[in-house]
């Protein structure tokens, strides 16, 4: 059996941010299957990591920034800002799905993850992410 649902996430700011209950919370997961999660924009992704020391996040940002700077005089798609032609490419880095197993009702996420929200806009918005329960 399939399932789809969307989530629809508040704003975020720029930067990397755990979400595992954010999107736990909008769901009803059966007792086994996977869920499969599909982030529908070009200009943020998904990704699970650890979710015990907020400056894993910090270092992430940090080291996206450095590897894709803002005002790169050769960037041609620049009409939405410095920040979203290196959001794409920030994005596509990430991807856009993750799988989890679901486990007796729950996400079987190791001890120390996390699902993130890789926001590289600076004014993201909403964002939308389609769930597929697969049991």
């Amino acid at each position: 059996m399939v399932k789809h649902q969307l989530i629809r996430l508040r704003p975020y700011e720029r930067g990397f941010h755990i979400i595992t209950e954010a999107i736990t919370e909008q769901l009803q997961l059966p007792e086994q299957g996977i869920l499969q999660l599909f982030i529908q924009h070009t200009s943020a992704g998904l990704t699970i990591n650890e979710n015990a020391d907020p400056d894993v996040r910090v270092d992430f940002e940090q080291i996206f920034n450095r590897m894709v700077p803002e005002n790169l005089p050769f960037l041609t798609h620049t009409m939405e800002g410095p920040d979203d032609m290196p959001a794409h490419i920030k994005a596509s880095l990430v991807g856009a799905s993750i799988s989890i197993p679901i486990v007796n009702g729950q996400l079987d996420l190791g001890t120390w993850q996390g699902i993130y929200l890789c926001e590289f806009r600076n004014r993201g918005g909403s964002r939308k992410i389609r769930a597929t329960m697969i049991y």
